[in-house]
């Protein structure tokens, strides 16, 4: 009991930016919007696009974390010049709570690095599971938006944080190759389910009339030959601040606010969010409920 006490001081506590945090209603069913973003092959810039994206929101007044799911190559550390204490593993384990497990980005970002945190669920017992379902349903009083940065391709655990989430943002750039491997992520994702809401982001284009040419033919295919309709969420104009900021360990908007890249990113976000068409979500738990599920859990 005192540790539930603490935690639940720790809510009414907890500041972002200038907004304290306090424990809702009762009766209040809060749930954070889950975004999974995600790309058919590597190097399209996801991860530097995941990052500045929670960067605008941040800017927009949203309270943002971000989980790093990309088993392989975890990057959001990297991009943020940060070494993560603890990880999801320790989460998963009881070693430590979401609270300490969160790690602090710039402009009031939090996020969790996930290891091989996932794959570990599949071994818990019930008693744990439940435990770690309802320590990540806290998310959702804490945050208003939750970004999934997957590892890319099309695997079978990307699959499964795609399905899971209330969307995706899935990242092309104009390299056939790119082009190909996003319709065959859609391709597949229209399989399991035909009214899934897919963001198209293309990043690196040479010209805007580039980068909606792209979108709009990805989109008018994905509509004919797999009935799946797809939104054109926006672009990112190639710029050479976005290779340097790499390299600075820091992401772009932050090196240079009025770079062409960081005008972008805060028009794709000002798009995504004031867009209130978008269907209701299910919120941190839902998505690991769902996530567990998929895993066989």
């Amino acid at each position: 009991m005192n540790d539930q006490a603490d935690m639940l001081r720790k809510i009414v506590n907890m500041k972002t930016g200038n907004q304290e945090i306090g424990l809702p209603a009762a009766n209040s069913e809060k749930k954070a919007r889950v975004i999974t973003v995600t790309s058919g092959k590597g190097g399209v810039g996801k991860t530097n696009i995941t990052v500045n994206l929670a960067l605008a929101l941040s800017k927009m007044g949203l309270k943002v974390v971000i989980l790093d799911v990309d088993f392989g190559l975890a990057n959001i550390d990297v991009l943020f010049g940060l070494v993560p204490k603890y990880t999801m593993l320790d989460l998963i384990h009881d070693e430590k709570n979401i609270f300490e497990v969160l790690t602090d980005g710039p402009d009031n970002i939090k996020f969790l690095s996930g290891g091989s945190g996932v794959e570990e669920l599949i071994r818990l017992d019930r008693k744990k599971l439940r435990k770690f379902v309802s320590s990540i349903g806290l998310l959702d009083k804490l945050f208003d938006v939750i970004l999934i940065d997957t590892g890319a391709g099309l695997s079978q655990n990307v699959m499964s944080f795609i399905m899971a989430a209330d969307e995706v943002l899935l990242v092309t750039t104009p390299e056939p190759t790119a082009i190909t491997d996003a319709y065959a992520l859609v391709k597949m994702v229209s399989r399991r389910d035909k009214k899934k809401r897919i963001n198209i982001l293309v990043n690196k284009a040479d010209s805007v009339r580039e980068a909606n040419e792209i979108a709009s033919k990805i989109c008018v295919v994905s509509e004919k030959f797999l009935s799946l309709k797809l939104l054109k969420l926006g672009y990112i104009l190639y710029d050479e601040n976005v290779t340097k900021s790499v390299k600075m360990q820091k992401p772009f908007s932050m090196v240079n606010p009025k770079c062409q890249a960081a005008k972008n990113i805060t028009e794709i976000a000002e798009k995504l969010f004031l867009d209130k068409t978008h269907e209701e979500t299910e919120g941190a738990r839902g998505f690991i409920s769902k996530l567990l599920s998929f895993f066989g859990v």
